[in-house]
């Protein structure tokens, strides 16, 4: 309740004002929104479909630059959505047994600027003139302390009119949130030897093409009069081995497999072959003993978005991979 209190009273600067407001012609006016059923807590309205992975299960995509995803942003509220979580979070607070009195006092100092004070009963009477905009976090980044750099308090934004801070929500940054909401296949590869190999013999590696498609997201938001959305859409441009000992030569040698003009990656061993590099694979030039080495292999994915309006462009490229375990023998040879 402590930071909820903090993150709700916060008030900052607003940062420079948006470029190209609205987002898109038409897509805020009049519209009147009736408070939804989870309207008591201030969290994001934008829904996702498509390729859509789970909640912080950690298995993001990764960005190849310092770049992340947005943290936090603000989205706008009717005057009755405002209402009803103002009075909620109010009412949580004072009725809470054991609630500080000085978290009492600080959200009924919050209330009263937009019940009696700055603004009369939330700007009931502007109600079809403009809506609340409010910070909200990107559910998969709660616990990171970039979503509370979105720290403006509540403020009232005409219709149509710039909402005058950085992390206004756009279709732009929709397709960013879009793109950390991605779920990549997994990136297992198939190996010729399987699991187990000898030293000095070229294991063969691949990827089927039916596994490495493109695959998209699409972030939408639909409230307060905003319709707007974005969809990021990721494609596979190549695949990177490593070993996961300095002791192995790989093919090629850079360890970066191409895609290929049918969408696979590398060759699939066949019968015949034994004696031929394999195009994409590895050839591990010491035993792993009792233990195994942990052969890493990461996609590289180009991201590009489009979004309502006609608005669209690239996002940077992401990384996304996983380990599996190699065991390395060594060639018994047999003397007569």
């Amino acid at each position: 309740m402590a930071s909820l209190l903090a993150g709700a009273l916060a008030v900052g600067v607003a940062g420079t004002a948006v470029a190209d407001w609205p987002p898109s012609k038409g897509t805020q006016g009049d519209t009147v929104q009736t408070a939804s059923s989870n309207a008591g807590t201030l969290v994001s309205k934008v829904t996702y479909s498509g390729s859509v992975r789970s909640s912080g299960s950690g298995a993001a995509v990764q960005p190849v630059t310092d770049w992340t995803p947005p943290a936090c942003w603000y989205e706008p509220r009717s005057v009755d959505e405002f209402r009803t979580y103002v009075e909620a979070f109010y009412e949580e607070t004072i009725n809470t047994p054991g609630q500080a009195n000085y978290a009492k006092a600080a959200v009924g100092q919050f209330r009263n600027i937009y019940k009696d004070g700055e603004y009369r009963d939330y700007n009931e009477g502007e109600a079809g003139k403009g809506n609340w905009w409010v910070a909200v976090r990107n559910p998969d980044r709660e616990d990171d302390p970039a979503s509370w750099e979105c720290s403006n308090a509540p403020f009232w934004v005409e219709n149509n009119a710039n909402p005058g801070v950085t992390q206004a929500v756009t279709p732009q940054l929709l397709a960013e949130a879009a793109y950390s909401a991605i779920q990549l296949p997994d990136t297992k590869v198939t190996l010729a030897p399987e699991n187990v190999t000898k030293v000095n013999l070229a294991t063969w590696a691949w990827l089927d093409k039916a596994m490495f498609k493109e695959v998209s997201v699409t972030a939408a938001l639909n409230v307060a009069g905003l319709n707007i959305q974005a969809t990021a859409t990721a494609k596979p441009l190549s695949l990177k081995l490593e070993p996961g000992t300095t002791d192995a030569t790989t093919y090629p040698a850079s360890g970066e497999c191409i895609i290929n003009a049918d969408g696979s990656i590398g060759e699939p061993y066949a019968q015949g072959k034994s004696n031929q590099t394999p195009p994409c694979g590895i050839k591990y030039l010491r035993s792993s003993g009792n233990g195994t080495f942990n052969l890493r292999a990461t996609i590289t994915w180009d991201i590009a978005w489009t979004g309502t309006g006609g608005a669209g462009g690239d996002l940077p490229d992401g990384t996304f991979g996983g380990e599996q375990a190699i065991t390395v023998q060594e060639i018994q040879a047999v003397n007569r």
